[in-house]
């Protein structure tokens, strides 16, 4: 059987380069590729967790969390779609519009 900190080494590891790439990438696709990674470690940390536990809870909130993330991939995408459609760039350095 595998050890509860090599999962959670990896979940890690997995998080830490999502938000790397989050954070340095100025491509909105890349970035949400990013968000998607690092929802994925946050996975791997609840159902390495659960099965540590003996828990069903950490399965079930796992579903939760795929949902979400693939709703949010739904929209990210399509706003994505949208800026390129309207500005021919999805670089976030070409939106300065949008600044508040």
């Amino acid at each position: 059987m595998i050890p509860l900190h090599w999962y959670i080494g990896l979940a890690s590891a997995l998080f830490c380069i999502g938000v790397c790439g989050f954070l340095t990438r100025r491509n909105v696709i890349m970035m949400l590729l990013s968000a998607e990674l690092m929802l994925n470690a946050v996975n791997l940390n609840l159902v390495a967790m659960s099965h540590y536990l003996e828990s069903l809870r950490g399965h079930a909130f796992t579903f939760f969390v795929i949902t979400v993330a693939a709703a949010e991939a739904a929209i990210g995408l399509g706003i994505a779609i949208a800026l390129y459609q309207h500005r021919r760039s999805v670089h976030t350095d070409s939106f300065t519009d949008l600044k508040g």
